[in-house]
């Protein structure tokens, strides 16, 4: 299930994309027809501190050769971030697109919402939501792995949250423009995507300190 292609606008820009991970054969994938104006990423370290050991801010230390010591209370939590996107049929429905004229952007709505419905996986790739799944069984459903494609990121998340505001409906009551906002929490694990993009962001950090001396 995907959204359509067409570029509708005259601008050619690189578009943001959100796919599922999987080996089923029609990944979930919600290419963003515009690009979110703000996207407000979080990453903070939480200190945790044994009975007696707390100090205001931190452990003491002296020097550079304890670092490792006074650290062992930090603990670095996930990163999150919100991105908030528009999805608006308006430019499909007057190039005469039926399928926006009649369904509007409800399919990349229900494309959200599908990423976040926990879901089973059978033997032959096919993927079925778990509240449509007959009972029974060893499988577990899980919500889906996805991933955020913004430039030279690819980063693995969980979409921990999705809301959307409809701003005008067609006269079935279809949604013809929204305002999605989404949560996504990266999967920060040793993993073929997260590994990658750590790399890229220390040797970019490393590349610019180097300049900054040079």
């Amino acid at each position: 299930m995907t959204t359509p292609t067409g570029n509708f606008s005259h601008l050619k820009v690189t578009r943001g994309v959100l796919k599922e991970l999987t080996s089923a054969g029609h990944p979930l994938e919600l290419a963003f027809e515009f690009n979110p104006t703000t996207i407000t990423r979080s990453r903070a370290i939480e200190i945790k501190f044994g009975q007696g050991q707390e100090t205001t801010g931190g452990r003491d230390f002296t020097g550079t050769k304890e670092i490792p010591r006074v650290a062992q209370s930090a603990v670095v939590k996930a990163e999150s971030f919100t991105i908030k996107i528009l999805l608006d049929a308006t430019d499909r429905m007057d190039s005469g697109d039926s399928e926006a004229q009649t369904n509007g952007v409800q399919p990349e709505l229900d494309i959200l919402y599908s990423m976040v419905e926990p879901k089973l996986q059978a033997p032959d790739g096919a993927s079925t939501l778990a509240a449509l799944s007959a009972k029974g069984g060893s499988a577990q459903p899980y919500p889906s792995v996805l991933l955020f494609t913004w430039g030279k990121q690819v980063l693995p998340v969980f979409m921990t949250q999705v809301q959307f505001e409809v701003k005008a409906y067609l006269p079935t009551l279809l949604p013809y423009r929204a305002e999605a906002t989404l949560t996504l929490q990266v999967i920060q694990s040793r993993n073929d995507y997260y590994t990658p993009e750590i790399k890229r962001m220390f040797d970019s950090a490393q590349k610019a300190v180097g300049s900054f001396h040079g």
